[in-house]
């Protein structure tokens, strides 16, 4: 009966990480379209967007998770890594440094650099502040 159990709850956690998953890449595709559709020159300000949304997001569950160990495993996964997972992404920032990069503007590139490391430690670092 305890694997049963046990079984059932994986397979609970991983419906939970696909819907997570799926909820958070329309939230990036939709981001994405309307930054493109209003800035097409700037079409890296939305995946900037979302991992600065992502990173915060995950210092505060995490912060959150950490002092309500009774909230589900599959609420708890399904969040972080499903819609953060599915919300984030270090691939096409990385495609948008080298394209910029290749178009030849340096500076853009460093700043788009700097405003994603530094803004992301410090989105996550408040988001977990809030909670503490």
């Amino acid at each position: 009966a305890a694997t049963d159990a046990t079984q059932a709850e994986a397979t609970v956690t991983m419906l939970a990480v696909a819907a997570g998953g799926a909820a958070g890449s329309v939230l990036r595709f939709l981001t994405s379209a309307w930054v493109v559709a209003h800035w097409p020159r700037h079409y890296y300000l939305a995946t900037l967007a979302v991992n600065l949304v992502g990173c915060f997001l995950i210092g505060l569950l995490s912060a959150l998770f950490l002092a309500r160990t009774d909230l589900p495993l599959a609420l708890r996964t399904g969040l972080i890594t499903g819609v953060l997972g599915g919300l984030t992404t270090f691939s096409s920032f990385s495609l948008e440094v080298l394209r910029l990069f290749e178009n030849g503007q340096p500076g853009v590139v460093i700043a788009y650099l700097l405003s994603s490391l530094l803004g992301g430690l410090l989105a996550a670092w408040l988001g977990m502040l809030l909670v503490r």
